[in-house]
């Protein structure tokens, strides 16, 4: 293994295409074939879909939540076996949440695979211990780490055995809630490519290295020093954070996250299953539980619908008008309408990234305009049938006032093809005021199955409509149109992603009237005032590699909209910007994959 570069001579690597993916993906994982595994949570036996008169809550968190306490034998053989089914299942049907009860365990290394979650059941991080560590890495892929998707770690304390953890993870791999009493390794073993990622609410004592990673976002968090920069590091909220200094290097650094609140999470209180849901938090910085018990509210799990596969979305919609919230456990739903969420403060939370899929073009959930709603912890996979949303917060022309309890919309991933055909015209659609929207990946598939410029078209990205939204870790990809397109007055967006479409056939397929394609982030021209800090946007036109895009933001020059540390990045060449935003910035050109940057607009 090389030398591990340091401070900012660390490789400035280009990212190749994601299109040359393994072959074979590991089957599905039947239920019945985990019967040896060990012991699962249990209540009321989950069998058939309860009538809609009489839906209990609470239930069988189901065969695919694994949960271990201390004294379970072979734990480690049991993370092996779930890691050897999911290594590079990219696109199965496999689902797995491994949580662990309060306590020590010892001699670990629980490798996380694709769709497993795991997670302590404390209330604190400090509740369950691992001295061992919990690794991401990527030999799976010949040592590239940019199509790791869709997993996490959350809510344990790590002793890592060498002192340094790996988590080599691309998007859609949320690292919350950890402590960990070392260091942090962000790159595949061996320095290979890597494109991520988010961390929020961590401690991370020691230096946290990020080394090939292009971009990453790390928010209200504490860390013990961050050793380089590739593209676009951005912070807010962390204590320890780097100076900014966007370009050279790339750091954008914010001293506090103007509005969060935190992911909510099941535990243990004694015997029981609860989930707590952490208070909301202005200009925050730092933890929710570095010193003492977290703020917030717990609710038991008989005022859950613990839903398993299979059942439909009539039967989901009886729950939720029960007043019941979601538990979503492991495994993929099929809906031939739309999840409807219309009661104020109402939780729907996955285990193990649950899917849900429209098959037949419905919207797969909508959000009533009310307050407080709190979507956390599942995947929406677009049908073959054309959606013309994928979820949508909020009606149209939604107006309520929500500032003081808004919906929020965390580690929710929306996906357009790769698993098989799908399509969707927009796919997530913000109309209701103060949404906070924490983390989330909408991927228009650049490979897997059923992917081609028509065959999984997708225009849109994110709409936002409402006003005084705020995105903290904005990842949107490949859209035929606009990635993101927003609408709403007050917006707010600290840290974006993008790459565009890869797959545009020729330059007329993007021509946006006299405009050469659509801006990766746009805002209406009609707004008056918006902000956002560490934007950028990547373009890798492989089909047709003399592509030109103007641009990769579009803006009103308006006072009142202000755009800080925006980037464009050419990768190898394979097409190019003329601008970074509207006719501002200097061009990429050539191979160099050196990025193109506007410290400020206007």
């Amino acid at each position: 293994m090389p030398t591990p570069p340091t401070g900012d001579s660390a490789p400035r690597i280009p990212r190749p295409s994601r299109r040359s993916v393994l072959a074979a993906m590991a089957a599905a994982v039947p239920a019945a074939s985990l019967s040896a595994l060990p012991a699962r949570a249990s209540a009321a036996p989950a069998a058939a879909a309860p009538a809609a008169a009489a839906l209990p809550g609470g239930g069988d968190l189901g065969p695919n939540v694994l949960v271990f306490d201390p004294a379970t034998p072979d734990i480690q053989g049991t993370l092996d076996e779930i890691f050897q089914r999911q290594e590079s299942a990219q696109f199965g049907e496999g689902r797995f949440a491994l949580l662990f009860k309060p306590g020590t365990y010892r001699g670990l290394n629980a490798q996380i695979g694709f769709y497993t979650s795991i997670a302590g059941l404390g209330l604190s991080p400090g509740d369950t211990t691992f001295h061992g560590d919990v690794t991401v890495d990527a030999g799976w892929f010949n040592g590239n780490a940019t199509q790791n998707f869709w997993r996490s770690a959350e809510n344990l304390t790590l002793h890592p055995v060498s002192g340094t953890n790996r988590w080599a993870v691309a998007q859609a791999a949320p690292f919350r809630r950890m402590h960990i009493k070392g260091g942090l390794n962000l790159a595949p073993d061996g320095y290979g490519w890597a494109s991520g990622g988010y961390i929020a609410d961590c401690r991370i004592d020691g230096t946290v290295g990020p080394y090939s990673q292009q971009q990453w976002y790390t928010r209200d968090s504490s860390v013990g020093g961050w050793n380089n920069a590739v593209w676009n590091m951005v912070f807010s909220g962390v204590e320890g954070a780097p100076a900014q200094s966007f370009p050279d290097p790339p750091y954008t650094t914010l001293d506090t996250t103007p509005v969060s609140r935190e992911k909510p999470f099941l535990y243990l209180d004694g015997a029981d299953y609860k989930v707590f849901l952490p208070e909301k938090r202005v200009n925050a910085r730092g933890t929710t539980w570095g010193s003492g018990t977290p703020r917030g509210e717990s609710l038991p799990l008989d005022r859950f619908f613990v839903a398993r596969p299979g059942v439909d979305a009539a039967t989901l919609n009886a729950a939720l008008a029960q007043g019941l919230n979601l538990l979503l456990t492991p495994g993929i739903y099929h809906l031939d309408r739309p999840v409807e969420v219309r009661r104020a403060n109402t939780v729907v939370l996955g285990l193990g990234y649950p899917t849900l899929v429209p098959d037949n073009g419905a919207t797969a959930m909508k959000v009533a305009d009310v307050d407080g709603v709190r979507l956390a912890g599942f995947l929406v996979d677009a049908g073959p049938v054309n959606s013309v949303t994928l979820l949508e917060v909020g009606p149209e022309g939604a107006s309520a006032d929500h500032a003081a309890n808004p919906t929020t919309v965390q580690d929710v991933f929306i996906r357009i093809g790769g698993a098989g055909p799908g399509k969707a015209t927009t796919s997530m659609v913000i109309n209701s005021n103060h949404t906070l929207i924490d983390h989330t990946w909408v991927w228009r598939a650049d490979h897997g199955d059923g992917v081609g410029w028509e065959t999984n078209r997708a225009d849109y990205g994110v709409r936002v409509n409402g006003d005084d939204v705020l995105i903290t870790g904005l990842f949107v990809e490949h859209f035929n149109k606009y990635d993101v397109e927003w609408r709403g007055e007050r917006g707010r967006t600290v840290f974006f992603q993008n790459e565009k479409a890869y797959d545009a056939p020729n330059q007329a397929a993007i021509q946006n009237g006299d405009i050469k394609g659509y801006a990766a982030y746009k805002i209406a021209d009609g707004v008056t005032t918006h902000e956002g800090w560490g934007l950028g946007s990547y373009c890798y036109y492989n089909v047709d590699p003399t592509i030109r895009q103007d641009h990769g933001f579009q803006a009103p020059g308006k006072p009142g909209v202000q755009l800080h540390h925006l980037l464009v990045v050419s990768l190898g060449g394979k097409g190019q910007y003329e601008h970074v935003i509207n006719s501002i910035g200097a061009p990429t050109s050539g191979t160099s994959t050196v990025p193109s940057t506007v410290v400020s607009y206007p």
